[in-house]
């Protein structure tokens, strides 16, 4: 079975569990993909497949990729990723759809933030700022950034203002609540990053375990 499978977000809605509960969930078009590439231990070294996602004008595609979409017998796709799958299962031309993941399986979901610009340190790290009032003048500024004569440079990883978001972000141990195979849609619990219409990977939780949809 393929480890994980590439998607792209559709938004964000309500799912009502069996008890009546209205939970917040997200709507992902998970496929389909279509194999590319197959590797093997003999001669690659280990056993995984590439896949390609969303189809794409063979005009915006360069001559080597099109010629190894071509050996696969697939249409140039505008993604391309590769996941572990042992046996096989898999072989270049397949398609793979949303039915690879279980109602109630646990996946992570891989995407890319929001991008948000240039950010103060009070919105990019929650400082909680300076005094508002009383003539002070540094209300959001983020104060003292290094120490005294040692070390006399300014640590490593010190929390300063900067570029927000726009990185990648993944998302554990969300869980399934419903697998339209036929439109290749997945309704996972919770939010998961980045914008509509945004590319996200889905796979199987590193974290191990299953549960119901209910949890």
């Amino acid at each position: 079975m393929i480890e994980g499978i590439l998607g792209k977000k559709i938004g964000m809605t309500e799912y009502f569990l069996d008890n009546g509960n209205a939970v917040v969930a997200t709507v992902i078009e998970a496929g389909p993909c279509f194999v590319i590439q197959k590797k093997t231990t003999e001669k690659d070294g280990y056993e995984a497949v590439q896949i390609g996602f969303l189809e794409v004008k063979p005009q915006r595609v360069n001559k080597p990729m099109l010629g190894h979409f071509k050996k696969a017998g697939v249409a140039p796709l505008r993604h391309i990723a590769e996941f572990a799958a042992g046996g096989d299962e898999y072989n270049p031309g397949d398609e793979i759809k949303a039915d690879v993941f279980e109602e109630g399986e646990i996946v992570d979901v891989v995407g890319t933030s929001k991008g948000k610009g240039f950010a103060g340190v009070m919105k990019r790290h929650h400082f909680s700022g300076q005094p508002a009032s009383h003539g002070g003048m540094a209300h959001r500024r983020a104060g003292g950034i290094g120490s005294a004569t040692y070390p006399a440079r300014v640590w490593k990883g010190q929390r300063m203002a900067g570029h927000l978001g726009n990185e990648r972000v993944t998302m554990q141990g969300l869980t399934v609540f419903k697998v339209d195979a036929e439109r290749n849609l997945i309704v996972i619990k919770g939010s998961v990053p980045g914008p509509n219409g945004g590319l996200v990977t889905i796979k199987r939780t590193s974290k191990g375990g299953r549960t119901s949809a209910a949890a």
